[in-house]
């Protein structure tokens, strides 16, 4: 008998401080840095993101998103047997977000790992534990997209600070006797690493370089629309499927306009497409997980709806995901 795998469970997890567009402008003024909400809105469709106490780690906020989605799925926490966590802004060097989470939720034994791919980072933990689970390798895995990009921003950076934001996002996924991840597609391409980096690291008890992102928006604008028309056609034709097939597009939340077009492209309508950036900023790996449990708590998605879930990040990277929820 084939084994497949289903998500059972979705939850997520936003820190309590929301930060608006007049907020922030605010306090960028006091940098000497000018933006407002009318600025931030026609570039990129965001009105506020949430931003994690300093105290507050990525892995404090994917334990709050994993209970919500293993209570959704009705799955113990010692019944986990992969944990998958994906984000570029883990606890520490190391151990991974993903251990130290597993220590949080009480659990001892399992694999558990972080996958480092940016904003495409949920659609590569999802592909992985995907493969994992039809291998007869893992039977319940918990995925998490979790980030506090608040720590690698540059406030003097009005471009690039004003976009980003703090949560977590987590899926239960389970071995299944019938189809639910559909199929899957993965890129990368290291030679646009200069487009979207944060290019320091620690030697010696220094940070050598610049630990604060840096980004040509206007190169990834015309990069992500591209890639993921492509990723998103590829992801289809291996099911056997076609747009009109999908029910919902969940995007990477990163800016409207770029949803927009990939939405434009794929012939889907914007009803069609879940958005979450306006409320969230762009939460990187977290962003994808974080959209779905909000379609799903609010009764958008449905049982047996066909999700297509696609991100682009820094890498370059991208990919998708084609599912039956």
């Amino acid at each position: 008998m084939t084994t497949y795998s289903r998500i059972t469970g979705t939850g997520s997890y936003l820190p309590p401080r929301r930060v608006t567009n007049a907020d922030l402008a605010a306090e960028l003024a006091a940098r000497g840095v000018e933006t407002s909400d009318q600025w931030i809105v026609e570039r990129t469709g965001i009105r506020a993101r949430h931003f994690a106490a300093p105290d507050v780690t990525a892995s404090d906020l994917a334990a709050h998103a994993s209970r919500q989605a293993l209570e959704a799925a009705g799955v113990a926490a010692k019944d986990i047997d992969l944990i998958i966590v994906a984000t570029s802004t883990p606890d520490m060097v190391f151990p991974s977000a993903a251990c130290i989470l597993q220590a949080k939720l009480g659990i001892a034994g399992c694999p558990a790992f972080d996958v480092q791919a940016v904003c495409s980072g949920f659609v590569y933990a999802l592909t992985i534990a995907d493969s994992m689970i039809k291998t007869g390798a893992a039977s319940k895995a918990l995925v998490i997209g979790a980030e506090v990009f608040s720590r690698i921003l540059d406030f003097n950076d009005r471009t690039t600070c004003v976009l980003f934001g703090d949560g977590a996002g987590a899926v239960v996924l389970e071995a299944s006797d019938t189809p639910g991840i559909l199929s899957s597609d993965l890129h990368a391409d290291g030679k646009h690493v200069g487009m979207l980096c944060v290019p320091g690291t620690v030697s010696g008890g220094k940070v050598l370089g610049d630990p604060l992102l840096k980004m040509d928006g206007q190169a990834v604008f015309k990069l992500a629309v591209g890639v993921l028309e492509d990723a998103a056609r590829a992801a289809l034709a291996k099911a056997g499927k076609t747009d009109a097939d999908i029910d919902w597009l969940i995007p990477h939340q990163a800016n409207i306009r770029i949803m927009t077009s990939t939405a434009k492209k794929l012939k889907l309508p914007m009803e069609k497409v879940v958005v979450t950036v306006d409320q969230h900023g762009n939460t990187s790996a977290a962003s994808i997980p974080l959209a779905l449990d909000s379609a799903v708590r609010s009764g958008k998605i449905r049982k047996g709806d066909t999700l297509m879930l696609e991100g682009v990040g820094g890498g370059f990277t991208w990919g998708a995901v084609l599912l039956d929820f």
